[in-house]
């Protein structure tokens, strides 16, 4: 892989506006970004996309994220890419849940400001970054 190519980023979210939201100010700040529209298909684009990073929410159809976060953390193909929770969850409890089964990061959507996107995202690659060294 070349110094010089973008990071890799996957949506996993279900509102379809919030998504082109997010993947229009990430893809501005030079990230390769895809998407998903549910859990399944996250966890069947996540070992081929090879992301640097993930963007979650919980609520989402059929599968929730906390389940989608628990199969990427088993998944020795993905377990290593962290994973950012953005999500209207706010409890206590999601938050507690969500730190435990691994994310990164756990964002609040109405907490959180769309222009920190990028920075976040930085900021945790180079936390993965430095993970590896």
């Amino acid at each position: 892989m070349m110094a010089n190519t973008a990071k890799k980023i996957l949506i996993i979210e279900d509102d379809k506006f919030l998504m082109k939201l997010y993947s229009d100010k990430l893809r501005r700040e030079g990230f390769d970004v895809a998407m998903s529209i549910t859990g399944e298909e996250g966890l069947l684009r996540a070992p081929s996309y090879e992301p640097d990073l993930i963007f979650l929410d919980i609520v989402l159809p059929r599968e929730n994220g906390f389940d989608v976060l628990s199969k990427l953390k088993l998944d020795p193909a993905t377990k290593h890419i962290p994973v950012i929770i953005l999500t209207n969850l706010g409890r206590e409890k999601d938050v507690k849940t969500g730190i435990e089964l691994g994310a990164a990061d756990y964002l609040i959507k109405t907490d959180f400001s769309i222009t920190k996107l990028g920075e976040v995202a930085r900021k945790h690659l180079v936390n993965k970054q430095r993970r590896k060294t």
